[in-house]
């Protein structure tokens, strides 16, 4: 038995926020019932085609889901939507603000007659305030929470490699998803749910938030390297690659010293006694290290690190992420269906004793609306010219 078995969500999403929050309830057991545009569907599946044809954004997200595809500019649709949702636990939605409640489908219209209902609205901004309407991609929010501020080089900012706010808000509404269901097996009562991109990223920039608040400055841009530890990041070797590290104490920066760098007084060295120091001397730092790296290459490095305990990585591409020998010996790889055959993913990262993640196919547009519709008793006639 798989822990959210039993559970039936409808979502009505597109791109990335929600459909991760949902593929995340799907793989722990819940039935996913995904309402996707007639004929185009959910408009990430068009993104690429570099899954053997398929979008990798789509391929990411959807699968263990259910396709249902209905035409919201009908009444039928909509009627057949909030039919769903009324014999459903979760309804989760990320389409434009008002939008919903425009259909139907807001959580006081649908929770009348479904008090039991948990309802997720994942936008932007949230509800109220200037930005309310405001567009918001993944990379406009993270310049709106001061990610970008904060990231890449001192010469440029640079927004985060992968859709951080979007997943930030899938997780919130994951795990909220996750609290009103069991507050519901305590009281009987649903849940309106809120999460927006912004607040949601916002919390993860507690510390860059709380050291410019209170610090008068922000962190600066450093690219790899640590704004407040030192020594911290890459260090050039004598191959010409790079070695990653960080110090996270002063006992781990004696062992470096010594066993090391060969310097067991440069743990003492004024300059470098403690990490704010480290920090504000850092350009020396890094060139004394630098120095010592000079006659070996980064996998030495790496390896005298690992026998010092001073934490380290290699910078590994996404080939060498694909072929990571940890995800190897741990068997974190599972094959599964798709439209276009057999394809390869990593199963979810918590994983829990006597439970399986789904890991289910995904789904063609609409490949499940007439047998859904069917089974939830509704008119047939809806899925017609779908």
């Amino acid at each position: 038995m798989n822990p959210l078995d039993g559970l039936t969500i409808v979502s009505l999403e597109q791109a990335v926020a929600a459909p991760f929050a949902t593929r995340q309830l799907a793989d722990l057991g819940a039935r996913v019932i995904k309402i996707e545009r007639p004929g185009v569907g959910d408009f990430a599946r068009g993104y690429d085609e570099t899954v053997n044809g398929l979008a990798s954004h789509f391929v990411w997200l959807n699968r263990s889901k259910e396709s249902v595809a209905l035409d919201l500019k009908t009444d039928a649709g909509r009627d057949a939507v909030q039919a769903l949702v009324a014999q459903a636990d979760v309804f989760v939605q990320n389409l434009a603000p008002g939008a919903a409640e425009r259909l139907g489908l807001g959580a006081e219209q649908l929770r009348e007659h479904n008090p039991r209902l948990i309802h997720v609205s994942i936008s932007g901004y949230g509800t109220g305030g200037p930005y309310s309407s405001k567009k918001a991609y993944d990379l406009l929010v993270q310049c709106e929470a001061g990610l970008v501020s904060i990231t890449g080089t001192e010469d440029e900012p640079s927004k985060v490699g992968i859709s951080i706010a979007d997943i930030a808000s899938g997780m919130y509404a994951y795990s909220g998803v996750l609290t009103a269901v069991i507050r519901r097996e305590r009281t009987g009562e649903g849940a309106t749910i809120e999460v927006s991109m912004l607040e949601a990223l916002s919390e993860w920039m507690g510390f860059p938030l709380n050291y410019a608040m209170y610090g008068g400055t922000a962190p600066g841009r450093t690219g790899a390297r640590h704004a407040a530890i030192a020594p911290y990041g890459p260090f050039t070797c004598g191959d010409g690659n790079e070695v990653f590290l960080g110090i996270q104490n002063e006992r781990e920066w004696a062992i470096f010293c010594d066993r090391i760098l060969g310097s067991p007084e440069l743990a003492s060295d004024p300059r470098f006694v403690r990490n704010s120091l480290r920090v504000e001397h850092n350009a020396e730092l890094r060139a004394e290290i630098e120095r010592v790296f000079q006659p070996w290459a980064a996998e030495k490095v790496a390896a005298l690190l690992e026998e010092a305990g001073i934490a380290n990585a290699l910078l590994r591409s996404m080939d060498g992420l694909a072929a990571h020998p940890q995800l190897e010996a741990r068997n974190r790889w599972r094959s599964y269906q798709s439209p276009v055959g057999e394809l390869r993913a990593l199963i979810p990262p918590v994983t829990m004793s006597n439970s399986a993640a789904v890991m289910g196919p995904i789904p063609e547009v609409g490949q499940h609306t007439e047998a859904v519709l069917a089974e939830f008793g509704i008119a047939p006639e809806v899925a017609a010219g779908v």
